[in-house]
């Protein structure tokens, strides 16, 4: 029987476990800070100077704050759900 390879029980991804990955930093404070992050990120991945590790560490970095900035849009969503009743209404540009 084949041994399958390893693989990150949350993402599906494959892991190597010959070398953990990197710690990455803590998320930003703010959706700001954490969007302008990932528009460097993705600056430089589309760049395409990056060395492989290097690539695979930004990629994972840049799902982190695309899931932070999803939640800090949701949350703040909800909070205007709850400003308007229970209903969000289409913002006017006006």
């Amino acid at each position: 029987m084949a041994k399958k390879a390893p693989t990150d029980a949350s993402t599906g991804a494959l892991t190597d476990s010959a070398s953990p990955a990197p710690a990455l930093p803590a998320l930003p404070d703010s959706y700001e800070a954490a969007l302008a992050e990932l528009e460097q990120l993705v600056a430089r991945m589309e760049a395409g100077a990056l060395p492989l590790d290097q690539l695979l560490v930004s990629y994972r970095r840049g799902a982190q704050l695309l899931g932070h900035c999803r939640q800090r849009l949701e949350a703040v969503e909800a909070q205007v759900k709850l400003l308007e009743d229970g209903q969000l209404k289409p913002w006017d540009a006006a």
